[in-house]
C-alpha cells in the first residue's frame, strides 16, 4: 500500500548523495535531478503522468578494468511504499533502455523506489542490443570483464548503490526489495538468487535466459541443418507443418483453442506431410511440403544433436512460432530463391564469443565444428554466464522468495531449459517449493505474445508471499485480446501440476480449468 510522505525529504541535489562508496569501484560522476508532475511514455506501457521523483544517475568504474558503468535510481518524492524494485533488461541489454524505463515509471507510479543499470555496455537505447561493439577487445580476445559485468557484477553494484540512495533520501533502507525481469531480466534474477542471495527479498524471474551458453548454440541448430542440406524451405512450408501439429494435438485437452496445453502428450510425426500440398503466397502456383522443411522443423522441435546423434540441448515445443523475424527456422525468399536468416542472438554468440571472429562464415560449418563450438560454450562460459547453479539454499536461508513463469510456446528459450534447472534445484533441496515456485503457461510466447496467458498478477503474488507468507498455488494467465476482442483466462499451475479442462463450462474463464 502506498502512502503520502509526511516527513520532510532531503533535497534532490547531488550533495545529498555525495561521498558514497562501493567496494571495488570508483565513482566517476553523480547527478540528482528532481522531476515534478512528469509525463513519460515508453513502448509497451501506458503513458504515465503526474510522476514526482528524484532521478539519481551515477557513473562508476572498476579500477584497472577500463570500464564505465551507469545506474539510475528513481526515488518517489510524494508517495512511497518503503519498497525498492530492480528492473531487468532483455537480449544483451542489462536494462538501461526504453523498456526498462517503462518498468521504472510503473514502479515509481506505484510508490516503489526503482533501479536499473547498463552493466557498462554501450548502445542501451534498444532492447535489441547486439554485442558487436563490445564483445571483442580484438579478434580472438573476448572482453571477459564486460561479459562479467553483464553476467553478475553490475547487478550487485546497482543494488548496493540503490539501497544507499534510498537510505540517504528517506532516512532508512527499504523494508522490502524486489527484482522484476523477464528473459535477460529473468536470468539476472536467477543470478541474484544464486550469487547474491541476500540482496533481494523477492525475485520475479520470467522466461529466464539461464543456460544461455547452451540454448544459444542449440537455437542455431536449425540454421546449421539448413546449411548441411543446402536447402532453405519457404516459410509457408514450415508454418504448414506447425499448423498441422497444432491441429493434431490441440484437442487433446478437450478444448479447441489453438494451444497445445500438454506438449509432452503431443506425438505428431511431421514426416507424414512430405509431398503434401501447401498454400503458399511465397511462390507462384501449387507447392508441396519438402523433405528439407520437415527435417528443419524436426531440428527445431528435437533440439541440437552432435555427430553421434546424441542430444546436446532442448528444442522448442510444437506450437511455438518458428518463422518470422525472431524464428529459429526463418528464411528470406526472393524470386523463388530462399536464403538463411539465423536468429541474431545466436548468430552473434557463435561468432563473437565462441569463434571470436566476426568474419567467420558459419554457413560452411561442419558437424565437428558445431560440436566444438557447443563444447567451448559450455567449458568457457558456464561459470561467468551460464547462471545455472542449482544450489539455492543460501537464498533460502536469507529468507528470499522467487517465482518463475515460462510460456510453453516460447519462441526463443526452450521451456525445458527452465524445467531442467528447476528439477536440478529440487534434487539439491526437496523443500524448494517453500521458497521457489515455477509456473508454465500453455500457449504463451517469449515473455508475452502468443495465444496463451501472461500472469500479470505474478509480481503481486510474489509480494504477498514475501510479506504475508502466503505462497501462490496458481497464477492467472490472461491472453491478449484477439480480433474479436476475446480474452482467455487460464490457471497457470504450480509445476509439476498441469492445466486440465474440467469438461464443461466457458473455456474463456479460469474457473473451467483445474490443476492436476
Amino acid at each position: 500500500m502506498s502512502f503520502p510522505l509526511t516527513s520532510p525529504l532531503l533535497p534532490c541535489v547531488s550533495s545529498t548523495f555525495s561521498n558514497i562508496t562501493l567496494f571495488g569501484a570508483s565513482i566517476i560522476k553523480l547527478e540528482a535531478t528532481q522531476l515534478t508532475n512528469a509525463s513519460l511514455a515508453y513502448p509497451y506501457y501506458p503513458i504515465f503522468s503526474g510522476l514526482n521523483f528524484c532521478n539519481v544517475s551515477v557513473s562508476y568504474t572498476h579500477p584497472g578494468q577500463n570500464d564505465t558503468l551507469h545506474v539510475q535510481v528513481w526515488l518517489p518524492s510524494t508517495t512511497y511504499t518503503e519498497r525498492m524494485q530492480g528492473i531487468g533488461g532483455g537480449s544483451y541489454a542489462a536494462g538501461l533502455n526504453d523498456v526498462a524505463f517503462g518498468g521504472m515509471a510503473l514502479a515509481v507510479s506505484e510508490g516503489y523506489a526503482a533501479v536499473t543499470l547498463d552493466a557498462g555496455l554501450p548502445s542501451q537505447e534498444t532492447v535489441d542490443l547486439q554485442p558487436q561493439d563490445w564483445a571483442l577487445l580484438s579478434p580472438g580476445n573476448v572482453d571477459l570483464y564486460a561479459l562479467q559485468n553483464l553476467g553478475s557484477v553490475s547487478l550487485s553494484d546497482a543494488t548496493l548503490l540503490a539501497k544507499d540512495f534510498v537510505k540517504r533520501y528517506y532516512g532508512q533502507p527499504p523494508k522490502f526489495s524486489y527484482w522484476n525481469g523477464c528473459s535477460q531480466g529473468g536470468r539476472q534474477g536467477l543470478m541474484l538468487a544464486q550469487q547474491y542471495p541476500d540482496l533481494y527479498d523477492g525475485i520475479l524471474a520470467g522466461s529466464p535466459a539461464i543456460s544461455w551458453n547452451k540454448w544459444a548454440v542449440g537455437d542455431y541448430y536449425p540454421t546449421f541443418i539448413m546449411d548441411q542440406l543446402k536447402q532453405y524451405p519457404y516459410p509457408c512450408e514450415v508454418e504448414a507443418i506447425r499448423t498441422a501439429a497444432i491441429n493434431a494435438c490441440d484437442g487433446l485437452d478437450g478444448v479447441i483453442d489453438g494451444i497445445i496445453t500438454d506438449p509432452e502428450a503431443c506425438h505428431f510425426n511431421p514426416s507424414t506431410l512430405v509431398g503434401g500440398p501447401v498454400n503458399c503466397s511465397d511462390v507462384a502456383g501449387p507447392h508441396k511440403i519438402s523433405d528439407a522443411a520437415v527435417k528443419v522443423v524436426q531440428a527445431v522441435w528435437g533440439g541440437a544433436r552432435d555427430a553421434r546423434n546424441e542430444s546436446l540441448w532442448y528444442g522448442l515445443n510444437k506450437d511455438a512460432v518458428i518463422t518470422g523475424s525472431s524464428g529459429l527456422a526463418e528464411t528470406a525468399c526472393t524470386n523463388g530463391t530462399c536464403s538463411r536468416s539465423p536468429p541474431p542472438l545466436c548468430n552473434t554468440w557463435l561468432q563473437y564469443f565462441l569463434a571470436k571472429d566476426p568474419s567467420v562464415d558459419l554457413s560452411r560449418m561442419t558437424q565437428t565444428y558445431y560440436d566444438d563450438l557447443f563444447r567451448i560454450s559450455v567449458q568457457q562460459y558456464t561459470s561467468i554466464y551460464g547462471t545455472d547453479d542449482p544450489d539455492l539454499r543460501s537464498f533460502r536461508d536469507s529468507g528470499g522468495k522467487m517465482i518463475t513463469y515460462h510460456g510453453l510456446a516460447d519462441v526463443l528459450i526452450p521451456p525445458a531449459n527452465t524445467q531442467h534447472y528447476y528439477d536440478a534445484a529440487t534434487a539439491v533441496d526437496q523443500s524448494i517449493q517453500d521458497y521457489y515456485r515455477l509456473f508454465f503457461s500453455p500457449g504463451l510466447g517469449h515473455c508475452f505474445g502468443g495465444l496463451g496467458g501472461r500472469p500479470a498478477g505474478a509480481f503481486d503474488a510474489l509480494q504477498t508471499w514475501v510479506e504475508n507468507g502466503t505462497a501462490p498455488d496458481i497464477l492467472i494467465g490472461t491472453s491478449i485480446a484477439d480480433s474479436q476482442g476475446k480474452v482467455l483466462a487460464r490457471p497457470l499451475c504450480l509445476y509439476p501440476q498441469k492445466q486440465v479442462y474440467k469438461g464443461s463450462g466457458n473455456t474463456s474463464v479460469a474457473e473451467s480449468f483445474a490443476c492436476e
